[in-house]
């Protein structure tokens, strides 16, 4: 399996787009000799939405340079899809007019709640797995996305709680909003390995579950292990765990547009590089190894 259920490309392997890194991608873009990274090492950049809304100066100017010349996806940490406040539409709309100035390949953003009663908490909150949070957020999904003229792609969150009204797994809850809301999946992997330690999940179970078909990209991240927790801090390299966790993924959607997020203690650009390299690698060595088995 290859094709996504909205026809969306695979863009290859890419990195959030940051501020630090704006002269080094230029460079890298443009093929200028003994640039970090190398003209090829990075395919696309992921944008954090809200960075880039309601802003002008240099970050809108370093932004519009990259767009013409590397595709941008969108990525988002206020849509608050799973609040009870009625949907902010003038969000809706900067994040319409941004996604159309940088032409994004598509736009995401987090299966979650970040506030209430127009306060942001600047947390991506927990919701209860049930069937009726999945009826309330199924319509604010179609809601959303009949604003954006657009899908949406929503991502698995990592979770350090669980709700004693939650009666469907994380799992089943996504495969069923994907469906129900016809929206898509940001698939992040560290995400399902932070979950499934917290709460004792099974990771296998939670890729078996996943409906391939909806899944249009994938999240790769370091973590912080507290011994009895790990917390999603998207700081450092990804782990063997996870690598492992993205082969299966790989093999099982046959390979998607795959993301180096690294928010915490940023690297040089050059690192960052390596470890899409990383990917890319985990990722081909994963459908030579199915198409092997398959042969």
């Amino acid at each position: 399996m290859s094709v996504n259920r909205f026809e969306l490309p695979n863009l290859g392997f890419g990195v959030g787009l940051r501020s630090q890194h704006f002269g080094d991608i230029l460079d890298a873009l443009a093929g200028v000799p003994d640039a970090p990274g190398g003209p090829d090492a990075i395919d696309w950049f992921e944008i954090l939405s809200e960075n880039f809304m309601g802003v002008g100066g240099r970050p809108l100017y370093m932004l519009d340079q990259i767009a013409e010349r590397a595709p941008i996806v969108m990525h988002g940490v206020s849509m608050s899809i799973g609040a009870t406040d009625p949907i902010d539409l003038d969000y809706l709309r900067q994040l319409s007019a941004l996604a159309d100035r940088v032409d994004a390949v598509w736009v995401s953003d987090h299966l979650c709640w970040t506030g209430m009663a127009h306060h942001n908490s600047h947390d991506l909150l927990p919701i209860p797995y049930n069937q009726e949070t999945l009826a309330h957020l199924v319509d604010r999904v179609r809601v959303a996305q009949d604003v954006l003229r657009r899908p949406l792609m929503f991502e698995n969150p990592s979770t350090y709680v669980e709700f004693t009204n939650s009666d469907l797994s994380e799992w089943v809850f996504l495969a069923a909003l994907a469906e129900e809301a016809d929206c898509g999946l940001l698939l992040d992997v560290n995400n399902i390995y932070v979950s499934c330690f917290n709460h004792g999940w099974d990771a296998d179970a939670y890729l078996a579950a996943i409906p391939w078909e909806r899944v249009v990209q994938f999240h790769l991240a370091g973590h912080t292990h507290h011994g009895t927790h790990i917390l999603d801090t998207h700081s450092g390299p990804v782990i063997d765990e996870v690598w492992a966790l993205y082969r299966q993924a790989a093999q099982r959607s046959g390979g998607r547009a795959t993301l180096i997020e690294w928010d915490a203690d940023i690297p040089p650009f050059a690192e960052l590089a390596r470890e899409a390299g990383r990917a890319r690698a985990e990722a081909a060595a994963a459908l030579a190894d199915d198409a092997a088995g398959g042969a």
